[in-house]
């Protein structure tokens, strides 16, 4: 019964939509309709700022890591892993908005933080030169979901198992994009403190 409780609460808390909240709190509109229609921090970015983006991140990382705490008291860190997916699950397919969400990536360094916080920082260094240096804010993500099973497996295959398929949700989510970087066409990210 519990492990059930822990994973409804965990898809609950991940359906959260913060971006979509924060930005209509801030006079922004709905964000679905604006920018790329994404309820992800980066489409905050585009319509809000920096500073409003930086807080959708921090909020919707800060849904996973009590999912994944719900987990760990219930059974411990590998139950903890399973319910920060089911977490970014609910980033992705949220009940509240017709299963339309985000990509999962911000959701995903609320798991690491959780669980391994030298895997959070790596992962985040990385990100930020390959974002910094390419100009795409999805690049970086993509090559994090590539390496997050690595270091799952390192650490343990229970962790591994919800590392692997926390890779593949993220990478299928963000499967437009590896189409828009294969062809060319993907936008590089515009860095604005307000808007």
């Amino acid at each position: 019964m519990l492990y059930a409780l822990g994973i409804i609460v965990s898809y609950l808390l991940g359906s959260i939509p913060m971006g979509l909240l924060l930005t209509r709190v801030a006079g922004k509109g709905d964000l679905r309709k604006v920018g790329s229609g994404n309820i992800g921090a980066t489409n905050v970015m585009r319509v809000g700022g920096l500073k409003l983006a930086g807080i959708t991140w921090l909020l919707d990382m800060l849904k996973s890591i009590i999912a994944v705490f719900i987990g760990y008291f219930i059974a411990g860190w590998d139950f903890g892993a399973w319910c920060g997916f089911v977490s970014i699950i609910g980033h992705c397919y949220p009940i509240w908005l017709k299963f339309r969400g985000g990509k999962g990536i911000s959701s995903l360094f609320g798991v690491l933080l959780a669980i391994s916080p030298l895997t959070f920082i790596v992962c985040g260094i990385e990100w930020l030169i390959v974002a910094l240096s390419s100009g795409y804010s999805s690049l970086g993500a993509i090559v994090v979901f590539c390496l997050l099973p690595i270091f799952g497996f390192f650490m343990s295959w229970h962790i591994g198992l919800p590392f692997l398929a926390i890779s593949l949700l993220c990478l299928w989510r963000h499967r437009e994009n590896i189409y828009r970087l294969v062809a060319g066409t993907e936008s590089k990210i515009q860095w604005k403190w307000k808007k």
